[in-house]
């Protein structure tokens, strides 16, 4: 059904269609990674504990701590991402809603033409510029609205693509602090191997991790966006008075343009799921 949905739109809005469908398998992806890390994480802690050795299963618990994190943290992304192709599914809509008035402008534009060849004394003529005109306006106002969709849809992408490295990184690096409290010595036979005396730290090292991701912060720019600026006479907003119009609401084509998009809020793509290090815990549906 949806693929008959596709084939029945314009040849814009399918390309976009095509897109979001594409982006709805890749999101699919990043969610089935996120249940995957989570449960290596807790096949990792269960076989530490099964290996009888103190310091691996204390070392290696603590390693799937992180990388469960790690997990939750793909399926934030993945929450984001569907946030951006929602953006993309207004783009699509704006595309379909806007393609009959671009049809029409082409009908009268060739028509003015013709009238102009065969009859340059029709009075038909101003009509079909007044027409023109309207059709031109509505299709500038969803040129603006599609510009600025493109723009809050890859800003919402590229936060999302930022905040997930960054936070990969920092648990990544958490995880190589722990891994070097491993001893791996080699024990000669008759030695005993000293107990792991470093349990405080590792388990410092995931508080520290904990903190660490609590208080991240987005250190990007934000995008800047002029769709407050313009009017819904496609007039920028500093060129008119309060209230004030420079084209005529008849002809520019009145309540059938359509009003501009507020600029999109800027988003909050941070937070943090840190799980604790019980086994049980790692389990998520």
């Amino acid at each position: 059904m949806a693929s008959l949905r596709g084939m029945q739109q314009p040849e814009l809005a399918k390309k976009l269609f095509k897109i979001i469908k594409s982006e709805n398998h890749a999101i699919g992806a990043y969610e089935s990674a996120s249940r995957e890390r989570i449960s290596i994480a807790s096949q990792l802690s269960d076989w530490g504990e099964a290996t009888g050795d103190d310091s691996v299963s204390d070392v290696s618990d603590k390693i799937g701590v992180l990388l469960s994190e790690m997990g939750e943290q793909e399926d934030l992304f993945a929450q984001n991402l569907e946030d951006y192709r929602s953006v993309l599914k207004q783009i699509r809509n704006t595309e379909s809603s806007v393609q009959p008035s671009r049809d029409q402008k082409g009908k009268i534009t060739d028509e003015i033409q013709r009238l102009k060849y065969k009859e340059p004394q029709s009075t038909k003529l101003v009509q079909l510029e007044q027409e023109l005109v309207r059709a031109e306006a509505q299709n500038l106002v969803a040129e603006a609205q599609t510009r600025q969709k493109l723009k809050e849809a890859y800003d919402i992408h590229s936060a999302a693509v930022i905040e997930r490295a960054e936070k990969q990184i920092l648990l990544a690096r958490h995880m190589r602090r722990l891994i070097q409290l491993l001893d791996d010595t080699p024990v000669v036979p008759g030695d005993v191997r000293p107990p792991f005396e470093h349990s405080a730290q590792a388990r410092q090292i995931l508080n520290d991790a904990e903190d660490d991701l609590r208080e991240w912060q987005p250190s990007i720019d934000p995008v800047p966006s002029s769709a407050t600026e313009m009017g819904t006479n496609l007039m920028p907003s500093s060129s008119t008075t309060a209230g004030e119009s420079t084209v005529d609401p008849s002809v520019a084509g009145g309540d059938d343009v359509p009003a501009q998009l507020e600029s999109p809020e800027k988003r909050d793509v941070s937070g943090s799921t840190m799980v604790q290090e019980t086994p049980a815990e790692y389990q998520r549906q």
